[in-house]
């Protein structure tokens, strides 16, 4: 018997790579391959977020790697992409701690905090000895950021916060959440031009989590982000200073900007799950044997093999190009969606081929991929529902608003 490629060989992506590129991809890799497969497993049964693995992360420079200064690496797009690619392949959960991390609570300080705000949390944040989280959806739904009922009234010379999150990832082990709050007085001097886009008079606030008022449970009964934790946090009069604004942050067009950056980093990520899938599925095609002969000699399951291939690598394709975008400061949101879009429906489609030739196996532990499967409908669900994508292409296509 020959043997077989890696998955990734078929298609030379390393060719349109640059070096350094390469060198955060093995990186990644390896610390996924090292640190977290031998143990994911267990913690996605167990419900166990592993904390430890925060700061070697950090330690590896992955937490807020795309941005620049105060202790963070100054990657470039796409490689970012592949260090989320490649954690993802582990598990969802731990791409989607450095996109919490990086991409929506350190981006949001670093783009719209102030000199002070910036040099208290984001040093901390990039060696991972200080943890961040973003709070913007709300119980009711989070596809309409805009109907937030969440409020910030000034009170003498502080913040007084009141509302609910929910679905809030790393909330209670956070030692900051990026709070997203109507404000009470849109035409004060702290509310001028705060209504931004779609109307809504929303600032974000820095609150540290020791604050007396602020409050975040672990959501119980996931079936999916096993690994990872996501919260209901409640803000009870949680008082702050005034300087707990984010100065350069008005209107929703703030967590917009930042949802952005994690939106990116799935676009990639998805594909890396959709990868361990397809080469679970291929290695049990080569051994298991039906009918007298490895189950991947029959033309029905090269068939679906070759499928998975073609999409994942369309996706690959997709992610490299919108990353080359971003480099040069095209990437425009429809792009982004169009990319998020596409790279969760296939990765999906590729955990349920890849089920498909595990047979009954394929739904133990003894394979990763329903596990993957279970994330990914979180994945699909976060940082935009399918249905919203679909309307921000379709706006961008006709020039017609139909949310």
């Amino acid at each position: 018997m020959t043997t077989a490629p890696r998955v990734d060989q078929v298609f030379d992506l390393d060719g349109l790579l640059s070096d350094e590129e390469r060198a955060w991809q093995q990186r990644a890799r390896a610390f996924a391959q090292e640190r977290i497969l031998p143990i994911i497993e267990d913690d996605f049964e167990q419900r166990h977020f592993r904390r430890e693995l925060v700061h070697e992360l950090g330690a590896q420079g992955f937490l807020g790697m795309h941005l620049e200064g105060y202790g963070c690496a100054g990657a470039g797009a796409v490689s970012y992409g592949l260090v989320c690619l490649e954690l993802e392949a582990a598990d969802s959960g731990w791409r989607t701690f450095v996109s919490v991390q990086g991409s929506l609570a350190m981006s949001a300080i670093r783009r719209y905090g102030s000199e002070e705000q910036k040099q208290r949390w984001l040093l901390g944040m990039a060696r991972g000895e200080l943890i961040g989280c973003f709070a913007l959806t709300e119980p009711q739904g989070g596809s309409d950021p805009a109907a937030m009922t969440t409020t910030a009234r000034r009170d003498g010379d502080d913040w007084v916060i009141d509302g609910a999150k929910r679905w809030i990832g790393l909330a209670s082990v956070a030692d900051v959440a990026v709070v997203w709050a109507r404000v009470d007085d849109p035409t004060g001097p702290e509310g001028e031009n705060a209504a931004g886009e779609g109307g809504a008079a929303v600032r974000g606030f820095l609150v540290p989590t020791t604050t007396p008022g602020y409050a975040a449970t672990p959501i119980e009964g996931k079936l999916s982000m096993r690994a990872s934790v996501q919260c209901d946090v409640v803000f009870d009069g949680v008082r702050i200073p005034a300087d707990a604004m984010l100065p350069e942050a008005s209107g929703l067009s703030g967590p917009f900007g930042c949802l952005n950056e994690a939106r990116y980093g799935i676009v990639w990520g998805a594909m890396g799950a959709a990868r361990s899938c397809l080469e679970a599925a291929l290695e049990r095609s080569r051994e298991r044997e039906v009918f007298g002969r490895p189950i991947g000699a029959n033309q029905l399951t090269q068939a679906k093999l070759a499928d998975m291939l073609l999409e994942l690598e369309k996706g690959i394709l997709l992610a490299l190009h919108l990353g080359r975008l971003k480099e040069r400061g095209q990437l425009t949101p429809a792009q982004i969606s169009v990319g998020k879009l596409n790279s969760v429906r296939e990765a999906l489609e590729i955990a349920h081929q890849a089920r498909t030739i595990l047979g009954g196996d394929g739904i133990t532990s003894a394979y990763p991929v329903m596990r993957h499967a279970a994330n990914l409908e979180s994945v699909r669900t976060y940082e935009g529902t399918d249905e919203i994508h679909q309307l921000i292409i379709g706006r961008a296509l006709t020039g017609l608003n139909a949310f």
